[in-house]
């Protein structure tokens, strides 16, 4: 039985692309970010505690956001690590991610009436250190660790033709 794996391969078909200072300074940067992500989607999750336990009003969706993206923190550290070790499928994903969230997170926050301005504002530097992480998976090293490989070579390979 053969099992798949989604080790990614470079030009040269291993993976020491991954392996170069470019691409491990591209990932430190983007585990850095996402660990600062993280402890701002708590620290709001811990603001709106706070806020609740005062006596003043938390709406559902507050709570429900504020509880869900400490949660999406842990997902995104997860496809980092799973990055990190070569998995394509898991770049792409954290890849998406990055750019769909804070572009979502953004565009509910500016519906009038759904949250007050200062979660609004305290959300919008959540999405920050997620721009950042969008912006270093782009970069040239890690594009070059994660290029595709050429169609026809694939198509080759699988029909067993050199």
């Amino acid at each position: 039985m053969k099992t798949r794996t989604h080790q990614t391969t470079g030009p040269q078909g291993d993976t020491a692309l991954l392996g170069t200072p470019a691409a491990q300074a591209a990932f430190a940067k983007a585990r850095t970010a996402l660990t600062l992500y993280a402890a701002l989607t708590t620290a709001a999750l811990v603001a709106v505690v706070a806020v609740a336990a005062t006596g003043h009003m938390v709406n559902p969706f507050m709570w429900t956001r504020a509880a869900l993206l400490p949660f999406l923190a842990l997902l995104l550290h997860y496809l980092t690590a799973s990055t990190t070790r070569g998995s394509r499928r898991a770049y792409e994903r954290l890849r998406t991610i990055t750019v769909v969230c804070p572009l979502a997170i953004a565009g509910v926050d500016l519906i009038p009436g759904v949250c007050p301005w200062w979660y609004a504002a305290m959300q919008t530097v959540c999405v920050l250190p997620l721009l950042h992480t969008a912006l270093t998976l782009r970069t040239p090293p890690l594009r070059t660790a994660f290029a595709k490989p050429d169609s026809t070579e694939d198509a080759r390979a699988r029909r067993g033709r050199k």
